[in-house]
């Protein structure tokens, strides 16, 4: 009984904040030509020749590419296997592992409920999840394992989290092996999991663990998505999933994006796949099993790295935001919150580099603009674990992915993808 009430009092406080209606309704993505929206289409088919080659070379087993300019999708294509084990094609509604492109989502969220005035980003995390108070700094590790610490100068808080700035590390894919061995010893389960674990579990573990460095300090990528993810728990009274899916996904009819998926959506799961004497095979499970989004006991969700998605549900995320928080009437953040949150969040932190770090987003600086290919000072990108990218060019109202399913293999579909969509504007 008393767990109903809860369920209740969530659904009721939801939807006293619900996304609201918009006196502004742009349209949702649709089809249209090239010329349409100053795109050509000629220069369009030189993606065609890029990713056919790609395949054909074995570079890559196969990609989806969108592009859409003012709200119209005017490239969407397909190409190579989804499976090449099982010689299974690959189709433009396949669905993708995006990883770490789920972090722009995690934020989106958070913001919507600091827009609901229920915090303040510069509010110590430790005020809604105690484990965090008297963080420390890692001073010094012993050959037995063990280490010394201590303390961080001063509170992780919740900008700190979002712009992995808070010191916290990634477990099994961060690059000091010292944190990978604490991380591992300690039980925290990083990215993704087929095991019975939640994720306010996973967090209350890594709350105890040292930093890397004092808050605030230094960019250190980080698992703090995911202690934003609890938060949002937390803050929301309802689970991630739920949160997502009401709150997100089904006002911009994002149908196809999960942390995990339906039954009736399994066969659209691409693979995950690697080279092996320059043929392709599924990648084995390693830390993790890749079928962690159709598999296991799916109670984790992962606020920096759980979500699986599609190429245009993605597409409609970030139209969203170029359209600067509202899509067909149905507004999730305010003009000026997208505002701020496509600014620097992290001062000079990257020094002097072709980009600045936002919330929930890398964003071009004039400099990177003025290096070539890589669009207009404002575009906001990131990718994922299993080789899928993205960009928005708010100055030209271009968007562009490409998903594709690979690990422990390399290849330049993604930048060179990114350039041929910005050299085919033709107005």
């Amino acid at each position: 009984m008393k767990k109903f009430f809860i369920t209740i009092f969530a659904i009721l406080n939801c939807s006293t904040y619900a996304q609201t209606h918009s006196i502004k309704s742009s349209p949702k993505l649709t089809e249209a030509t090239p010329s349409s929206v100053g795109m050509s289409s000629e220069r369009l088919a030189r993606i065609d020749n890029m990713l056919n080659k790609a395949v054909a070379d074995s570079e890559i087993p196969g990609a989806i590419a969108l592009v859409a300019r003012k709200g119209k999708i005017v490239y969407f294509k397909a190409f190579g296997m989804a499976d090449n084990a099982t010689s299974k094609t690959l189709k433009t509604d396949a669905i993708f592992r995006i990883a770490s492109q789920t972090k722009a989502i995690t934020t989106t969220a958070v913001m919507m409920l600091w827009e609901e005035g229920k915090f303040k980003l510069d509010d110590p995390i430790s005020k809604y999840i105690p484990e965090f108070k008297n963080a420390q700094v890692l001073d010094s590790v012993y050959p037995d394992g063990k280490y010394t610490t201590k303390p961080a100068k001063r509170e992780i808080t919740i900008r700190d989290l979002i712009t992995h700035t808070s010191g916290i590390g990634y477990g099994q894919i961060d690059s000091d092996s010292r944190f990978k061995k604490i991380y591992q010893d300690a039980g925290i389960t990083d990215l993704f999991t087929t095991d019975k674990i939640t994720i306010a579990e996973s967090v209350k573990k890594l709350a105890k663990l040292p930093l890397h460095h004092n808050p605030g300090e230094k960019f250190t990528y980080s698992e703090g998505l995911d202690v934003i993810g609890y938060f949002i728990e937390i803050m929301s009274g309802m689970p991630m999933d739920e949160f997502y899916r009401s709150r997100i996904f089904e006002p911009l009819g994002m149908n196809d994006t999960y942390f995990y998926l339906p039954e009736s959506k399994y066969n659209r799961l691409v693979s995950v796949q690697t080279k092996e004497n320059s043929n392709w095979i599924p990648f084995p499970n390693t830390f993790y099993d890749t079928n962690y989004p159709k598999s296991g006991a799916k109670s984790f969700f992962s606020g920096g790295a759980g979500l699986s998605s599609t190429a245009k549900d993605y597409a409609t995320f970030l139209q969203m935001f170029l359209n600067k928080g509202e899509l067909n009437g149905i507004r999730l953040l305010s003009r000026t919150t997208v505002q701020f949150m496509l600014a620097n969040q992290i001062g000079d932190v990257w020094g002097k580099s072709d980009a600045y770090h936002g919330l929930g987003f890398r964003v071009l600086n004039q400099m990177g603009e003025d290096l070539g290919g890589q669009g207009s000072a404002g575009t906001f990108n990131w990718g994922g674990y299993f080789n899928t990218q993205y960009f928005a060019d708010p100055k030209e109202e271009l968007i562009g992915i490409i998903l594709k399913q690979t690990q422990k293999t390399s290849d330049n579909t993604g930048w060179k993808f990114q350039l041929l969509a910005e050299q085919a504007i033709d107005d």
